[in-house]
């Protein structure tokens, strides 16, 4: 279990930026995720509320990543982005389901199980507690660029270019099945 706690955060290759706070009514940081956000659980995308970005935010990106599956590259659970800089919360189920409250204009591509939602925890059973990274990104332009049908890699690479704050929130799950 050591062994996965040392495997690097996405954000980990990409130049240093601020941070501000992200934080959610059904994450704990550090804690074990709820049964909604696991995928045979409910595969509900969390709520996340943020705050203290840079005043020159102008869009916001989500991501949902674990650094832990057993894939040599990590999952993307979810990536949404174009997000207004008005919108400073996603309610539970954003992601999911019929997008309620998910901010018009926002972009989400494809994720690692190859939909265009949240996806919900999965690890193998018996693979041990796996991080699952919630990052919101303060982006410096209105359109991170690419469209919903790119994926998760490029939508990466644009915000390695245009990230000027980062907030995450880290939750875990283990499949002890």
């Amino acid at each position: 279990m050591s062994e996965l706690k040392r495997r690097p955060l996405p954000h980990d290759f990409h130049p240093p930026v601020p941070s501000f706070t992200v934080v959610s009514d059904d994450i704990v940081a550090g804690g074990v995720l709820k049964e909604d956000q696991v995928y045979e659980g409910g595969n509900v995308s969390p709520h996340l509320r943020w705050k203290g970005f840079p005043a020159e935010t102008r869009s916001f990106a989500v991501t949902c990543y674990d650094p832990d599956a057993p894939t040599g590259s990590g999952f993307w659970h979810w990536v949404l982005f174009d997000i207004p800089a008005t919108v400073t919360e996603l309610p539970a189920g954003a992601g999911t389901g019929a997008f309620e409250g998910l901010p018009k204009g926002s972009v989400q591509v494809r994720n690692d199980y190859g939909s265009k939602d949240f996806g919900g925890a999965a690890p193998p059973p018996g693979d041990g507690s796996h991080r699952y990274v919630f990052t919101v990104y303060a982006v410096d332009q209105d359109k991170l660029g690419p469209d919903a049908e790119v994926s998760p890699a490029v939508v990466g690479f644009n915000l390695r270019f245009h990230a000027i704050a980062r907030a995450q929130l880290i939750g875990e799950y283990e499949n002890k099945g």
